[in-house]
């Protein structure tokens, strides 16, 4: 029983405190709204649990065989927060009637998982920490309560955003919105290069 509460703990702390991907569901739930943003949320859990389970069965050897994968996706990381920090940057904060196609899709949340440097350290510490024996049940068991955790985590911060979403109705309101956020993930990206190095 313990072992359970120190994963769920782990997947928890992991999960609910402030990343990048956390911080794409907060605004896309103050744009968008809180069931346009679970595409989002789905994508980023499945794609975490997917990249936990491959660790898990012997992905984090290869990073070890070939450390530039680690320099490599790193870097993407860091580009690609960049690039979502500069499109919520020159956002006007216009909430326009095609919203829908803009927010952020399924993929998008998955793609952002395997960029994202946090997620990887996750993944690579929590096996290290839980399943070291490489004991199956063990892998499957971890997996399963981390997807939990975390869809709910990351679905948190997209209600939250939703629960923002009555105070971002003037475009001047969105727009600062928007740019906090765009700061926020350009601080998340250089963190992430500056521990990475």
């Amino acid at each position: 029983m313990t072992l359970y509460l120190s994963m769920a703990a782990f997947a928890l702390a992991s999960s609910i405190t402030p990343g990048p991907v956390n911080i794409v569901a907060l605004s896309c739930g103050a744009q968008f709204g809180f069931t346009t943003s679970l595409r989002h949320v789905t994508g980023a859990t499945l794609g975490f649990t997917l990249l936990l389970v491959l660790v898990g069965l012997g992905l984090h050897e290869v990073l070890a065989w070939w450390p530039w994968l680690t320099t490599a996706i790193l870097w993407a990381g860091v580009v690609f927060l960049l690039y979502m920090a500069y499109q919520l940057a020159v956002d006007n904060g216009r909430l326009s009637q095609d919203a829908q196609r803009q927010a952020p899709s399924f993929w998008y949340g998955a793609l952002l998982q395997w960029l994202n440097p946090k997620a990887w350290l996750a993944s690579v510490a929590s096996m290290g920490a839980f399943v070291g024996d490489g004991e199956m049940r063990l892998l499957w068991l971890f997996a399963g309560l981390y997807f939990v955790i975390c869809y709910l985590s990351i679905a948190c911060w997209a209600y939250a955003g939703a629960m923002l979403s009555g105070l971002l109705q003037r475009a001047h309101n969105l727009r600062r919105f928007n740019r906090l956020m765009a700061l926020l993930l350009a601080f998340s990206a250089c963190y992430l290069l500056a521990e990475g190095i």
